[in-house]
This record gives C-alpha cells, structure tokens and sequence, in this order.
C-alpha cells in the first residue's frame, strides 16, 4: 500500500508543475544534492513468527553524474542518509533482543530515465545499499547490537528543471537488508518518499 501511495504522490505532485526550460533533452551533469522525507521501516523474523514497524523522518545528501543521451540519460549515484527509526517486537517473539534502531543508510547505484517535457525527466534507480541497525532490550539486560545490513535499493522519481542550475526531485525509494543481527537472522524493509533539492554543474 505505501509503494503505490508513494507513486500517486510523485505522479500528482509533478502533474501540475510549470516546465521551466525550453530544451527537451535530458539532464546531464555532475550534481550535488539535499533530500528530506518520510521512512516506514518493518521489519520480520526470518521464521515469519513476529514483525514489528517503525514511522521516522529521514535526511542526508547525495552526488552523482548523468550523461545525456539526447531525450534520455543514464547515471551513477552516491547517497548518504541517516533516520532514527525504531521498532519494539511483541511479546510473543522469541529473540534475545526486543527491538531494532536503524541509523546511516549508504547506497551507491545506477539510474536512467528520460525528458517527458521541457524541464521535466523521469527515472528509475537501481543499486546497493547498506544500513546501520542496533538491536537492543527494553530493560537494557543485554549490551546493545550494532551490525552492518547490506541489501539493495530501488526507486522511482521524477525531476524538475527550477531557475538557474538548481532542480527539484520527489522519489520513492524501497531498500530491502537480509540477515539483522541477533533477531533469528530476520530482514527489514524500508519505504522512503524524499523531497531533493539539487545544484547541477
């Protein structure tokens, strides 16, 4: 339901958003950015036997380059971003620890997309990525966890051109982690929709 909640927002939001150039060739580039929004986190025990969610602001920075193929462009991307959220599992869950804290997310990767009209490009992304998890109890009977889950990212989003170098982004992202520590060797997914803000060279 969020993915196709994300998808709405990013096809409303752009719907009715002036082109601001006259070319209708892709962007190319190297780029530097800021990205805010929202991250849903669930996550499951590798049995299925218990899950847990967690709803938290997320924000970093991101840098790529694209080259424009006329009407298209590929690209890679770097991104690093962090968010505080944290889950508590029920009672009826077996693991050592109770809950789940995710932190830095890292991810580097691929996107290709194309003009739909002056000033306005759409793109899907593709890559690695890898999160900061740390597992803990409510009573603090255990040391906490710290572990390093890798997984991989994908997304959507579109861009627009705004005055002068700068661009705009709204995207939907999904990054799935296999094998956290300590919780039977479950996953986490984590939905993101992001607000950029970026300056093209």
């Amino acid at each position: 339901m969020k993915k196709f909640i994300a998808l709405a927002v990013i096809g409303a939001g752009f719907a009715a958003t002036p082109a601001l150039a006259q070319s209708n060739e892709a962007p190319g580039g190297f780029y530097v950015g800021a990205l805010g929004g929202y991250e849903g986190v669930d996550v499951e025990s590798a049995d299925g036997s218990a899950t847990a969610t967690a709803d938290s602001a997320v924000y970093g920075i991101n840098a790529g380059y694209d080259l424009s193929l006329g009407g298209a462009f590929i690209g890679v991307e770097g991104e690093i971003s962090t968010s505080d959220g944290s889950t508590s599992f029920p009672d009826s869950f077996d693991g050592a620890r109770e809950g789940l804290e995710t932190g830095g997310q890292y991810y580097i990767g691929a996107r290709a997309g194309f003009a739909l009209t002056p000033g306005i490009a759409a793109y899907g992304k593709v890559g690695y990525t890898a999160l900061d998890t740390k597992a803990f109890t409510e009573s603090g009977s255990l040391d906490e966890l710290d572990e390093n889950a890798n997984g991989i990212r994908y997304g959507a989003g579109l861009q627009v051109q705004l005055p002068g170098p700068l661009e705009g982004r709204l995207e939907y992202r999904r990054s799935q982690y296999d094998d956290l520590a300590d919780i039977d060797q479950g996953d986490a997914t984590t939905d993101q929709v992001t607000l950029g803000l970026g300056l093209r060279f």
